[in-house]
């Protein structure tokens, strides 16, 4: 049996994220903290689809991160005024205090990993999780695959 070598590291990368933001994080989840993170870097709000585009959440996951940021006072969702259809995301006041916070601690951790890696290091997990994303696109939606993957 061959091991596995990218997955477990991706994982414990990740997980490792979520647990520097726990620790010196301004008191989100990790799934708030990215969504934040998005939002402040869109200038403060994007429609549920284009939340959903950037982090490729469930949508039932989705829905409860926002639901969640909503109860806390950070965000709030109204219809979109360019189409009715779309719902918009946006940041409160209290969401934008908390998000740049975010934002420097993300920026801080990747600035503080990027400078012990040179440009090729970079270049090649740009290539990987490229990879992975193009790789795994569209499997999870798919009930047929998961069957017959089986």
């Amino acid at each position: 049996m061959k091991r596995l070598v990218l997955i477990p590291a991706l994982h414990r990368a990740t997980h490792r994220v979520g647990l520097h933001l726990q620790e010196r994080g301004p008191g989100v989840t990790q799934g708030e903290a990215h969504l934040l993170a998005h939002l402040h870097e869109s200038g403060g709000e994007s429609t549920v689809a284009e939340l959903h585009q950037a982090w490729g959440h469930k949508r039932s996951t989705l829905t409860d991160i926002i639901d969640r940021l909503e109860k806390q006072g950070l965000a709030r969702r109204s219809v979109a005024a360019e189409d009715r259809r779309s719902v918009l995301v946006q940041m409160t006041a209290k969401g934008r205090r908390v998000a740049a916070a975010v934002h420097r601690e993300l920026a801080a951790l990747e600035r503080d990993v990027l400078a012990q890696v040179d440009g090729g290091a970079r270049a090649g997990f740009d290539a990987l999780t490229a990879a992975i994303e193009s790789t795994s696109r569209g499997t999870a939606a798919s009930p047929t695959r998961r069957r017959r993957a089986r």
